[in-house]
């Protein structure tokens, strides 16, 4: 059961740098190169389909993380990565706010993941 925990972890840190990768690369090339935003357009739908997989991913991994732990905080920092995902997306999206609030979400939730795994490797640890 472990294992599996690790990999659902390493893929929800995995799709969280990605995120975060796309939420900083992204306005880099765009404001570096004008043209390439009129070949490719990313449609605002990709951005309600990453929340989507995103809310679910992060938030079963870290509850899961919490049920062994039983420490709150991993869960409460990506919980509030997820609201301001949510914020950047729903509510920002296309505006100057997107990218940061959505960079500052990604980060607190990748440290969510990280702590998560740290506090699930450390109670095994001491179990052994």
């Amino acid at each position: 059961m472990r294992r599996f925990q690790d990999v659902i972890e390493g893929l929800a840190v995995g799709a969280t740098l990605a995120c975060l990768i796309h939420c900083i690369a992204l306005p880099v090339i765009l404001a570096a190169l004008p043209a390439l935003s009129s070949v490719v357009p990313i449609p605002e739908t990709f951005h309600i389909l990453a929340l989507a997989f995103a809310v679910p991913a992060t938030g079963g991994a870290l509850y899961v993380g919490y049920r062994h732990h039983r420490l709150a905080a991993p869960l409460l920092v990506g919980g509030a990565g997820i609201a301001l995902l949510a914020l950047g997306v729903l509510r920002w999206g296309e505006t100057p706010l997107e990218a940061p609030v959505t960079i500052l979400g990604s980060l607190l939730i990748a440290g969510a993941h990280v702590a998560n795994w740290r506090l699930r490797r450390a109670r095994h640890v001491h179990l052994a």
